[in-house]
């Protein structure tokens, strides 16, 4: 008689590929529920600074609510660094010896571009809430005054290059990140991997200019 296997500890679960795989994919769908949540508020923006701050403040209305997100975010961002980590820690082990030749046929610029672009969001995100969060890395910051603080914050060329540049790696990381999310959930066949490809560089491409929108229009004067 066959003896019936064993089930597979937590532990032992979560250290596996496919799971890791899964979170991943998992908390990239938080993140980029947030992207999209986040870039849409800002809109708001063009409709002058009370509008702006009135959403500013509805969003702080509630102290619970506001830090609870906040937590629910940050876990899915350590997460999904974790993720990102031993799974990359993984493929490198299992491939101690790099190809003579690099394949780049099988994969997109910005599959190759993760390995800056995922270090170069996570200190765009560290700059972000030092900037707009908590005011440290600004230099007119008001608490209260969330207009003043965009305007005034995107004043500087230097702050406004880097702002543009993590943008362009966000795009590129939610494009690939994307299409990668789709397959690990099922979503992938070779009739429609075309269409999910386009819609992956579609969706990375439409966030990315978005971002870039406010930074643009406050350095040429849109937003003042």
């Amino acid at each position: 008689m066959t003896a019936l296997a064993q089930p597979m500890s937590p532990t032992t679960l979560l250290e596996s590929t496919i799971a890791k795989k899964v979170v991943m994919a998992l908390t990239g769908v938080v993140l980029f529920g947030f992207s999209l949540v986040h870039v849409a508020g800002h809109f708001i923006a063009f409709k002058g600074a009370d509008a702006y701050n009135a959403y500013a403040h509805t969003l702080k209305a509630s102290a619970a609510v506001l830090w609870g997100a906040r937590s629910f975010l940050l876990v899915s961002v350590a997460l999904h660094i974790w993720a990102a980590l031993t799974l990359t820690a993984s493929n490198n082990a299992a491939r101690p010896v790099g190809y003579r030749a690099t394949a780049n046929e099988a994969s997109t610029y910005a599959s190759r571009t993760m390995k800056w672009g995922g270090p170069l969001l996570f200190f765009f995100i560290v700059y972000h809430l030092l900037h707009f969060t908590i005011g440290s890395a600004h230099g007119s910051f008001i608490a209260d005054d969330a207009y003043h603080n965009l305007v005034t914050g995107f004043a500087n060329p230097v702050v406004v290059a880097f702002y543009l540049l993590s943008m362009i790696a966000l795009g590129l990381h939610l494009s690939h990140g994307f299409a990668s999310m789709l397959q690990t959930l099922g979503l992938s066949h070779p009739s429609y991997n075309p269409l999910r490809k386009v819609a992956s560089v579609a969706f990375g491409a439409i966030v990315c200019l978005a971002y870039c929108v406010f930074p643009i229009a406050v350095f040429a004067g849109l937003l003042k």
